[in-house]
């Protein structure tokens, strides 16, 4: 997969499964953007590097299709045997290959509209094998997004505000210059 076309991913190949390691989640301060995604994604990094050697990131399999993303674990059997975390396409709000960690997909999700609930912007980052997969996710979600949209359009429903970030990390570098918060 060394030509980034090769990558991409259209609503007719959906639904598209990864196994992916699951780095966890974290606040984010914004909706969308690489200045959002940029802390968590440092943060959960980090805690990962500093995981003891007998400890490992859960593998999750990972699948996008039409109305969303759901993962569940599969290294931990118990596990796998429960429900699948599931968000629908019109709460994820950003999806994106880091710029700085080239393997890692993350998406934002609003997990209330209310804001007395405290910040309604989650982060959720997932360690990919190579970071062609990472690019992959984000073109398989960026389909959602377009079918999604196409739907609400032919219906007349008012549509969300979505950003998927197809940039390469190498394009997302050159016109990050002060947008990160980093």
């Amino acid at each position: 997969m060394g030509d980034s076309n090769d990558c991409f991913v259209t609503a007719n190949d959906l639904p598209i499964s990864f196994a992916i390691k699951y780095l966890g989640s974290q606040p984010a301060k914004g909706l969308w953007g690489m200045k959002h995604t940029r802390k968590p994604v440092d943060y959960l990094v980090s805690q990962a590097k500093n995981l003891s050697a007998n400890v490992i990131l859960p593998i999750v399999k990972f699948t996008v299709n039409i109305n969303g993303v759901q993962f569940v674990e599969i290294t931990n059997k118990k596990l796998a045997q429960s429900p699948p975390t599931k968000f629908s396409v019109d709460t994820i709000s950003y999806g994106v290959q880091d710029l700085i960690y080239t393997r890692v997909f993350s998406m934002i999700v609003v997990t209330d509209d209310n804001l007395k609930n405290g910040v309604p912007f989650e982060c959720h980052s997932f360690l990919c094998e190579s970071r062609d997969q990472a690019r992959q996710i984000t073109y398989a979600l960026a389909a959602a997004f377009q079918d999604f949209g196409k739907k609400n359009k032919e219906n007349g429903t008012k549509k969300p505000v979505f950003a998927i970030d197809l940039r390469t990390p190498e394009e997302q570098a050159v016109a990050s210059d002060g947008e990160t918060e980093a």
